[in-house]
């Protein structure tokens, strides 16, 4: 053969995956540099048609001048890209209809940002309105996964179920 090497198509990252990024902190006061994290994949909690989300713990940051985040803690992954490619196919369409241009926060790192500052934003409502933000889950970085072709987020982990579609006994 040619000796022609095609790397592997990614769709979704399994459980016990070990992944790193380049990641920016969201709030204001953070500082304007990019730290090395690396997570492990602890569960792959369900994806659709704005993404995919997993359960992870972080296993290093280098450096470590991130805000809210730590070594040994669980988070919430979201990478901006849906696993079938039915879900991005349709999510695309209906984007491209509404938007005439590609679907901006798998794309475009601006719009992950501002994406980010709007649940900024909101928590701090949640403080003002309900006299705690942490009523709110925290975004804590963004980055973008070369792998996946994709922008993603990494947000406070919270614990509970799904919500059912019937009366809770």
């Amino acid at each position: 053969g040619l000796g022609l090497q095609r790397p592997l198509a990614v769709k979704r990252y399994d459980v016990g995956d070990i992944v790193e990024y380049d990641v920016s902190a969201v709030a204001p006061d953070a500082p304007d540099e990019t730290s090395r994290i690396r997570v492990h994949i602890q569960q792959f909690v369900g994806g659709g048609f704005a993404g995919q989300v997993y359960k992870v713990k972080v296993l290093s940051i280098e450096p470590d001048t991130l805000p809210g985040l730590q070594v040994d803690s669980s988070y919430a992954l979201k990478i901006l890209i849906p696993p079938s490619e039915a879900a991005r196919f349709f999510r695309n369409l209906l984007y491209w209809i509404g938007f005439q241009g590609p679907f901006q926060l798998q794309s475009n790192p601006a719009a992950a940002r501002a994406g980010a500052l709007w649940q900024k934003f909101i928590r701090r409502g949640a403080k003002i309105r309900f006299g705690d933000e942490a009523c709110v889950k925290d975004m804590h970085v963004i980055f973008v996964d070369t792998q996946l072709g994709s922008c993603g987020e990494i947000t406070s982990w919270v614990e509970g179920r799904t919500w059912q579609l019937e009366v809770d006994d």
